[in-house]
């Protein structure tokens, strides 16, 4: 009756199971693994939203599958403040960076063929790739003093049915930009095996360091697809409108955007309201990303400020993004400990298998959790060790 590609386990997890008990029966969580910025207070203006929102031209239906022109040139704009030149002619609007992947999957891939990601990562592509009958190989971000790419696993992963390479920049939960060096090797590698390159940006403009971040966009010896939206830079996940960025050898990008448009027309998935808004809601970003980058700078200081006294845990260098990875003591494995959390010191954190690291011993928490919940969250994750 139904299809394969939909066979999950939807059983809850054992921690989501803890959570949702102590919840019922009233027990106040400290809740670090948030990292919705409409539930964090992370609000925008809401008489400059509204305002936004009332554009004229909303009664009239005139579907552009590539997207609305004005909302397109306003990302243009957006990536020329960035220093990055680019046409709203290279750019096919979507509904969510999770449209985006789908679109990228089925442009790219036949049934039961492969795309490279990186672990530790974020968990949704499991669930994007199954749909699109992809098959997902990891290639591991070793740590040293910082993350790197391993290019050795990265080789040795590669099979005659990939097709494609996902990175993310920075990375979820790691925080870790691919470095200029390491972008070149990427091209090289992509260009003599064939393979495009997808690069998700939705992090890019929150640095924690001074080093400028180069974007992926836009590239000339590879087929590079670069995604974003306002969902992380607006703050703005309810408003669901993302972008692809499609760069390369001419030849290549001209068939993939026009690939890309056919599959885009199918679904013409974008309202037309948050289209016509886009400009605006893009000028928004800026008091957004002030409120954000204070939130997370404050609660980083104080994460490192706890983490000065004596304590058996430590903070994971990150460089950008809106998360922290701990190294804990691996006296249990991580779910066992993320319960214990719950249970025992009342608060809510992501085990670090969730986001598929390899061993046990990490726990990943937001940075734009209100700062007094955070500050007495991490408070009592370090309490717990003592």
């Amino acid at each position: 009756m139904f299809s394969h590609r939909t066979r999950w386990n939807r059983e809850e997890n054992r921690i989501s199971r803890s959570l949702a008990e102590l919840r019922a029966a009233g027990v106040p969580i400290l809740d670090l693994a948030r990292s919705n910025p409409t539930e964090c207070g992370l609000l925008s203006d809401g008489l400059r939203l509204e305002q936004a929102l009332m554009q004229p031209g909303l009664q009239r239906y005139q579907p552009d599958p590539r997207g609305v022109l004005d909302a397109r040139e306003a990302v243009s704009r957006y990536y020329g403040e960035l220093g990055v030149p680019l046409v709203a002619e290279d750019l096919i609007l979507t509904s969510g960076t999770s449209e985006g992947y789908s679109f990228l999957f089925r442009l790219l891939c036949n049934p039961g063929d492969e795309v490279l990601i990186p672990s530790p990562g974020y968990p949704l592509f499991e669930f994007l790739a199954d749909m699109c009958d992809v098959r997902l190989v990891r290639f591991p971000l070793v740590y040293d003093h910082g993350w790197q790419i391993d290019f050795t696993a990265l080789a040795s992963s590669t099979t005659e049915r990939t097709r494609a390479l996902v990175v993310v920049h920075p990375n979820n939960p790691t925080g870790q930009y691919v470095s200029l060096p390491e972008q070149g090797q990427l091209f090289e590698f992509c260009q003599r095996r064939g393979l495009a390159l997808i690069a998700d940006e939705v992090f890019l403009d929150f640095r924690l360091t001074e080093a400028h971040q180069y974007s992926f966009v836009p590239r000339n010896d590879v087929l590079t697809f670069a995604q974003s939206g306002l969902s992380k830079i607006c703050g703005m996940p309810q408003m669901k409108l993302a972008w692809i960025v499609v760069s390369g050898p001419e030849v290549l990008k001209r068939e993939a955007l026009e690939r890309l448009e056919i599959i885009a027309d199918s679904y013409l998935s974008v309202g037309t309201q948050v289209q016509l808004a886009a400009g605006a809601l893009l000028e928004m970003r800026h008091a957004f990303h002030v409120q954000a980058m204070g939130r997370i700078r404050g609660n980083l200081r104080a994460l490192d400020e706890q983490l000065s006294r004596p304590t058996a845990c430590a903070r994971l260098v990150s460089e950008g993004g809106w998360t922290a990875v701990l190294r804990v003591p691996a006296l249990q494995s991580d779910d066992d400990l993320a319960i214990a959390l719950l249970k025992e010191r009342e608060v809510h954190v992501h085990a670090g298998h969730f986001y598929d690291f390899a061993q046990p011993g990490y726990l990943v928490v937001s940075l734009i959790v209100p700062s007094a919940e955070f500050a007495e969250g991490v408070r009592r994750i370090l309490e717990h060790f003592v």
